[in-house]
């Protein structure tokens, strides 16, 4: 049976290959997953259900495989040599184990690092208000997040306390004071985590990610009485993270979610990693910045009209997914074959690439 030393030397191929994840799947070889493509690692062999098994139980605690036994998945970070972590879920399927796990870098990197658009910087100098970073799995929301969080570390004496599940990066206090809250191991929940903070006297919070409307109704909540507040969800643009928000409440409570966001919204940032030319991912960005015409529009129900604001005001640092896409064509960073593929309007696209 494979020895902890076994993961340990996948991790460190992932590593070294700058892999953004790695995957271990009965009757399959590892693989990698480097800039959004899946590469098996020839070298290794099919893996068996008891390599898995062997692979896997180094890394879990008694209490961490007692939980995978009994809801049959189970999430998790992992510090590799201190050089880097490895979020990782364990789950089952068909009856055998499979790993997935996320290299989160040890260093946190700037917005500029990253190739985001400056006007994210603003969101940083606010001390209150709800930011939202949306987009696919996959497609770094986590990565902004932290360099949003790191910028006020190193700017301002905040408290900043974090809820996640689990904790990502790792950040280190430089004027801010920091606490990070794991889920299952810190809290028991995401939204009782959040309730607790109205009694830790923040100044930021940051909510890995809004999954119930209960986390939702929370956030928004603290985002009026006075915090900074950044969040994530799986959505594919501004409007349409309006929209989910909204629509995660009853009919009735509706129009009272839309009074609160309308008040308490600074902006959402839709983002997607794109291929680069010349190796890598480079993120486009729909970016929406919650001005006044925003938030009459959330607070009388006229959501689907968000993109033409968008669309007009590009002075104020606004840009729509398509865009943002079109430069990166004009730029020479990427394809227009494959901006096509990540734009949600390809016909748009094509017009404004011209």
């Amino acid at each position: 049976m494979p020895e902890k030393k076994s993961i340990d030397e996948l991790f460190e191929i992932a590593f070294k290959e700058r892999a953004s994840d790695l995957h271990i799947s009965l009757g399959h070889a590892p693989a990698l997953r480097v800039e959004g493509r899946l590469v098996p690692l020839m070298k290794q062999k099919v893996l068996s259900a008891s390599d898995i098994e062997g692979l896997v139980a180094p890394l879990l605690s008694s209490e961490q495989h007692a939980r995978l036994k009994a809801e049959k998945d189970i999430d998790f970070s992992y510090d590799f040599q201190g050089r880097a972590r490895f979020r990782v879920n364990v789950f089952f399927q068909q009856g055998s184990l499979s790993l997935a796990s996320r290299l989160i870098p040890s260093r946190i990197q700037t917005m500029e690092e990253l190739n985001l658009p400056e006007v994210l910087h603003e969101f940083t100098r606010a001390t209150q208000g709800f930011v939202i970073i949306t987009g696919p799995s996959g497609h770094g929301k986590s990565t902004t997040l932290a360099a949003l969080i790191d910028e006020i570390n190193h700017s301002r004496a905040d408290h900043i306390i974090t809820i996640e599940d689990p904790i990502e990066y790792v950040f280190e206090d430089d004027k801010a004071i920091i606490d990070q809250r794991e889920v299952n191991q810190d809290t028991l929940s995401f939204a009782k985590a959040l309730r607790a903070t109205f009694r830790q006297d923040p100044d930021v919070i940051m909510v890995g990610e809004m999954r119930d409307p209960e986390t939702m109704a929370t956030a928004i909540t603290a985002a009026e009485t006075g915090h900074l507040v950044f969040a994530t969800l799986h959505t594919n643009s501004a409007s349409q993270t309006v929209h989910r928000i909204v629509d995660s409440f009853p009919a009735e409570q509706q129009g009272q979610v839309r009074a609160q966001l309308s008040a308490s919204l600074l902006g959402v940032v839709a983002q997607k990693l794109v291929p680069r030319i010349k190796g890598g991912l480079i993120p486009a960005c729909e970016i929406l910045l919650a001005n006044a015409a925003v938030s009459n529009l959330i607070r009388e129900n006229k959501i689907h009209e968000i993109p033409l604001v968008i669309e007009t005001g590009a002075e104020a640092g606004m840009i729509s997914l398509n865009r943002s896409l079109a430069n990166l064509v004009k730029g020479k960073e990427i394809s227009f074959e494959n901006a096509l593929s990540y734009s949600l309007n390809p016909n748009e696209l094509r017009s404004l690439a011209r």
